[in-house]
């Protein structure tokens, strides 16, 4: 199934797009799409089985604002230089164990939003990654199977990175990835069982129309398997948290000088095979 939230920030609906393309309410059946549903697996076959049978009723799509698809995300766990071509790239050494750092859930934003250009910013950049969604509670996972049936879905995430603020300014990354608006999120939530091989993922990013990265999750260093298993041990995953997975190369930042940061009045777009698509202008905060 993809699942999404459509409407107005903070007033978003739950709804379903289906085989045919079709937007579909899912109001009179849930209340929202978040960690609670997800882990609830009773109330997502009610989902599918109304929707097979052609009993939700179809929504007008024209003018409607696509929201992030999961409400109320507990923690967003990102995932550093993941990728063998990104690490290569930035001049890396290839991680011995998965890099992690933290992302505040309000920097979540519908896959078509603004984002902002943080103020002092002159190194903003992009990262297409592939978001991992959690459907059930996960601690200390024993197995790759375990991690893998603890996930929920999959999604399009957008990791928008300042640079400078990230590298310069002393501390950890989190100063360079948690500005506003900096994790475009959907514009789907693709349910695990569509996703049969979660290593086997095209990711592209265009600036302006030039594509800029064009990757696959098959490159991945730490593949979502061993990374959903690896971060149980260190903290509790629950239904509805995020693991944003990594990125491969492309990003600004792994240009020959002078590279392309972004900048306002810029487009931003990018795609997950079978996840969907986004689309971002980018203004000044």
């Amino acid at each position: 199934m993809k699942l999404l939230r459509v409407g107005p920030a903070g007033a978003e609906r739950p709804a379903l797009l289906d085989s045919s393309g079709s937007l579909r309410d899912l109001s009179g059946l849930v209340q929202d799409i978040d960690g609670a549903l997800l882990a609830d697996e009773a109330a997502l076959a009610r989902i599918r089985a109304a929707a097979e049978a052609g009993d939700l009723p179809e929504q007008d799509p024209t003018g409607l604002r696509i929201g992030p698809p999961v409400a109320r995300i507990g923690k967003i766990v990102c995932i550093g230089l993941n990728y063998h071509d990104h690490a290569a790239e930035t001049g890396s050494a290839i991680p011995r164990e998965p890099i992690l750092f933290m992302k505040a859930p309000d920097t979540v934003v519908g896959p078509n939003d603004t984002v902002l250009v943080p103020r002092g910013s002159e190194r903003t950049d992009w990262e297409v990654e592939l978001a991992v969604v959690i459907g059930s509670t996960a601690r200390y996972l024993a197995s790759d199977e375990a991690a893998l049936a603890a996930v929920a879905g999959y999604a399009v995430a957008h990791d928008v990175s300042e640079r400078a603020f990230q590298l310069e300014r002393g501390g950890q990354w989190d100063k360079g990835k948690n500005c506003e608006t900096f994790n475009p999120l959907g514009p789907w939530l693709v349910t695990a069982d569509e996703v049969p091989d979660p290593q086997a993922l095209g990711l592209r990013l265009w600036v302006n129309g030039e594509l800029r990265q064009d990757g696959t999750t098959a490159d991945q260093i730490f593949p979502v398997a061993q990374v959903v298993r690896y971060v149980s041990q260190f903290m509790t995953l629950y239904p509805g948290d995020v693991i944003n997975t990594g990125t491969p190369a492309g990003v600004a930042m792994g240009h020959p000088d002078p590279k392309p940061y972004l900048r306002a009045g810029d487009v931003v777009e990018l795609e997950v095979d079978g996840l969907g698509r986004q689309r971002q202008e980018l203004k000044p905060a």
